[in-house]
């Protein structure tokens, strides 16, 4: 009984929270939205970086067809062995440097957008900026004018 009498209480204040502390943000609290997808993929820096990803897989595509051709040509199996080894370490290595300076980038990327988001909505007087994604009504969407800065 206490427990549950607790938790009423703890209810109520909470909602009695809400309700003071929204009527109190409604004057002069503004709230934007941005579409964040919608952002990265207008970014041209953010295409400019798939396309290099894409050209670095098709140089590790190359890579493996001319270590398939190599290894096939290989008669003696001690020696076809040890070149599919080191064909193989080398491909792991290539794979992982792309995939850490791909995830560098993107962060890099990331933070850039994140700031010229905040930059926009600091000049712009929002108090608070969401995703258009967990938004149902409301908010000023300037998901066009942050697409307009990020190109």
């Amino acid at each position: 009984m206490r427990k549950n009498l607790g938790l009423l209480a703890a209810t109520f204040a909470v909602i009695g929270g809400l309700t003071l502390g929204s009527s109190a943000m409604a004057d002069g609290f503004s709230v934007a939205i941005v579409d964040v997808p919608q952002v990265v993929n207008a970014s041209a820096q953010v295409q400019a970086l798939k396309k290099e990803q894409q050209n670095k897989a098709e140089e590790i595509v190359k890579f493996v067809e001319r270590a398939r051709k190599d290894v096939a040509s290989i008669k003696d199996a001690n020696k076809k062995k040890s070149a599919e080894e080191k064909y193989n370490k080398e491909l792991m290595d290539k794979k992982e440097k792309m995939d850490k300076d791909y995830a560098e980038k993107l962060k890099a990327l990331d933070i850039s957008i994140s700031q010229q988001i905040t930059d926009k909505a600091k000049a712009d007087g929002y108090d608070i900026v969401l995703s258009k994604g967990i938004v149902l009504y409301g908010g000023k969407d300037i998901t066009d004018e942050i697409i307009k800065i990020v190109k």
